[in-house]
C-alpha cells in the first residue's frame, strides 16, 4: 500500500506541474484530469475509500464537464476545430497515456495482492451525511475548493 501511494503521489506532482507548464488548454486539461485521480488513489491509499470515489466521480467529472462547458461558450469557430485535430496525433498521448497506466498497474496489483472485501453494502443518506460532515470534512472541503477554483477561471476564460 505504500509503494501504492508513493506512486500516485509522484504522479500526481508530475501531472501538476504538467498543468501549470503546459501551453496548450486541452493538454493541461488532461493532465488535471490524471492529477485529479491520482489524488483518487492517494485517498484510497490513506484508507479513505468514500473520499476516493468523491474525488474520482464528482471532481475528476465535474472538471472535464466544466471544461466542456467553457469551451462551447468560447466558441472558437474553424481554425480552433482544425488546430484541435493537429492536438489528436497519437504521440501526444504519450505522457498522459504512461502515467494513467502506471496508476492503473498500481491500482490493480493492490486491488489483488490485499484481502480486501468488495461486498455492496446498503448505505443511506444518514451514513453518508455523517462521513462528509465527520472524519472525511477536511478532504471533501479541499477538493471542493479545486472545484470552485476551476468555475472561477472558467468565469475569467469566459468574460470578455
Amino acid at each position: 500500500m505504500i509503494l501504492l501511494f508513493y506512486t500516485a503521489a509522484t504522479i500526481a506532482l508530475i501531472a501538476t506541474v504538467a498543468v501549470i507548464v503546459s501551453t496548450n488548454v486541452v493538454h493541461a486539461l488532461v493532465y488535471l484530469i490524471i492529477s485529479l485521480l491520482s489524488v483518487a488513489v492517494i485517498f484510497f491509499a490513506l484508507g479513505a475509500p468514500f473520499a476516493a470515489m468523491l474525488e474520482a466521480i464528482v471532481y475528476a467529472g465535474a472538471i472535464m464537464v466544466l471544461f466542456l462547458f467553457v469551451m462551447m461558450m468560447l466558441n472558437l469557430g474553424q481554425a480552433t476545430q482544425d488546430e484541435e485535430k493537429t492536438w489528436m496525433q497519437p504521440r501526444l498521448w504519450i505522457g498522459p497515456g504512461v502515467l494513467v497506466a502506471l496508476l492503473l498497474i498500481q491500482i490493480v496489483s493492490v486491488l489483488l495482492t490485499q484481502d480486501i472485501a468488495l461486498t455492496p453494502v446498503k448505505v443511506g443518506v444518514l451514513d453518508v451525511s455523517l462521513l462528509l460532515f465527520g472524519p472525511w470534512l477536511l478532504a471533501v472541503e479541499l477538493a471542493s475548493m479545486l472545484l470552485l477554483a476551476g468555475l472561477v477561471a472558467a468565469y475569467h476564460l469566459a468574460k470578455k
